[in-house]
């Protein structure tokens, strides 16, 4: 008669396997064999860990006797698989992959597996298993823009020595307009969701007018000083700049990021801003909008209030605006900053060189 091997679990092991046991992003076979031996490690028979799993007594014994074996090693990854090897994957793969790397087709800026396939007479069911395993997707594309300021290691030791070491006495305040914001109203009633069925929205619209929302974050305590108006000019920068004057302590000194628009520049700015000496701007390099961590709280109103909002006018907008930013401030939350400048100054020296060298070809 067959004994199941007893299992104990080191605390180390044990953290890693509940780690698998819950993670959403885990494959379900590495979290069913870390529940597997949680279980068995609790003292629960083969029989009942199947039951609880959902799987067969075979398979709860197979995993049991490899951990027993080879610890974490053992259920961490699949066997090697007996079987022919699958010779004309492996004849057409580097084909596969310099095709769809160093080439284009010629009426069309990508590749599908069909006209890939198509082009090197194999099937698609190949090309997309080669693209699998190779991790290629080309169908999707991501966007950047490496930043050609002259200035640019400067301004950015500048603003990330304000985020990670803020000066006493002083508040950090990130600061931009999201301009043209449109008050959008759809066609027809949207349809709600239920189970089975996620909400709906008609593609088309109409277009009830637009505002222009200027906020500005404090770095320390993450709340946002707001206001709508209908247009961005430096006669509303200006009077936004009143604003935060108004609601910052005036024993506070207080340094503003913000990006190099020509309204932030404006000559009447200049002035007003040499009439309030607590003011120091520190301007972010150009293309760098990802430095400015006021962006990071526009696109999370973009996403959560007015990308799927619907409104018959400009003043709902304005409300449903002013609402959600209420709410943020009741229960705010800072953006905390965690690279550091020479990370990412090495990083653009890179996309640089790497930008030289195709240029160069």
């Amino acid at each position: 008669m067959r004994v199941a091997p007893p299992i104990t679990v080191k605390p180390e092991e044990r953290e890693i396997l509940e780690r698998w046991a819950r993670g959403r992003s885990t494959p379900v076979r590495q979290v069913q064999r870390a529940q597997i031996i949680l279980l068995a490690a609790a003292g629960k028979q083969n029989a009942e860990i199947a039951l609880e799993v959902g799987v067969t007594q075979n398979l709860v014994g197979r995993w049991r006797g490899r951990f027993a074996e080879q610890r974490i090693a053992g259920i961490e990854k699949d066997a090697p698989r007996t079987g022919r090897q699958p010779t004309r994957r492996q004849h057409f793969a580097k084909r596969i992959i310099d095709t769809t790397t160093q080439q284009k087709p010629a009426a069309a800026t990508h590749w599908s597996t069909r006209t890939l396939a198509k082009v090197l007479g194999c099937s698609h069911v190949m090309v997309q298993r080669v693209w699998n395993a190779a991790g290629l997707k080309p169908h999707r594309y991501k966007t950047f823009k490496v930043s050609n300021d002259p200035k640019f290691a400067e301004k950015v030791v500048d603003v990330v020595g304000l985020y990670l070491n803020p000066p006493e006495h002083a508040v950090v305040i990130c600061a931009d307009e999201k301009s043209q914001i449109q008050a959008l109203d759809r066609t027809q009633k949207s349809l709600p969701m239920y189970p089975g069925r996620c909400g709906t929205l008609t593609h088309d619209y109409k277009r009830n007018g637009t505002t222009s929302l200027f906020a500005a974050i404090d770095m320390l305590e993450g709340k946002i000083i707001a206001e709508c108006m209908s247009r961005h000019r430096h006669q509303e920068w200006l009077k936004f700049l009143s604003r935060i004057d108004e609601q910052v302590p005036a024993e506070l000194n207080i340094h503003l990021v913000c990006d190099n628009y020509g309204t932030h520049k404006h000559e009447k700015v200049k002035r007003w801003l040499k009439k309030h000496p607590r003011f120091q701007i520190h301007f972010i390099p150009t293309s760098s909008s990802w430095l400015n961590l006021i962006e990071r709280w526009f696109r999370e109103i973009t996403e959560k209030r007015i990308r799927r909002g619907v409104f018959k006018s400009v003043p709902e907008l304005i409300e449903a605006i002013m609402t959600y930013i209420d709410c943020h401030n009741a229960d705010p939350k800072p953006f905390v900053w965690s690279a550091k400048s020479e990370d990412i100054l090495e990083k653009v020296a890179r996309a640089r060189a790497t930008l030289h060298n195709l240029q160069s070809k």
